[in-house]
């Protein structure tokens, strides 16, 4: 993540397309993919500013400020906790907000998988549905970092 993506002052961070996990035609003419923040998660990146912007990065490197932390990072950390790859990965946290959001927020599942940047599943539905459901994530971030507060 770059910090040239973040806007604290509208809470969005702002995927440029061609970094996205996409074909090849739509990262070249599609849209940059826009994640509303939550209250909290732009406080947190406020207070993390001062400490990694003088690298590109938001996480950037431990030996490097040329490039950004890696997952092995992460998981490293995950290990020393005493979590194994079979307890919990990076990417599982991934999973782990879907699950929860769907189950104790009530958030319609084409919320979230537009959230987080997945495809509509069929292709007629790629064509003609270009919701983002912007002002839904919007309520949904504020609602998740809440029940993760609680």
């Amino acid at each position: 993540m770059h910090w040239a993506w973040v806007d604290l002052e509208t809470a969005t961070l702002t995927v440029p397309a061609e970094v996205m996990k996409r074909n090849k035609a739509d990262k070249v003419g599609g849209p940059p993919h826009v994640v509303p923040l939550a209250t909290q998660a732009a406080e947190i990146l406020r207070e993390l500013k001062p400490l990694t912007e003088y690298s590109q990065f938001v996480f950037p490197a431990l030996t490097t400020k040329m490039r950004c932390m890696s997952e092995n990072t992460v998981r490293s950390a995950l290990r020393r906790l005493g979590y194994g790859n079979q307890d919990m990965t990076a990417h599982g946290f991934r999973a782990t907000a879907r699950t929860l959001i769907a189950e104790r927020l009530g958030v319609a599942g084409e919320v979230i998988e537009a959230q987080f940047a997945h495809a509509v599943g069929d292709s007629l539905g790629r064509a003609y549905n270009r919701t983002q459901f912007i002002e839904q994530r919007v309520t949904m971030m504020r609602d998740w970092a809440n029940y993760l507060d609680r």
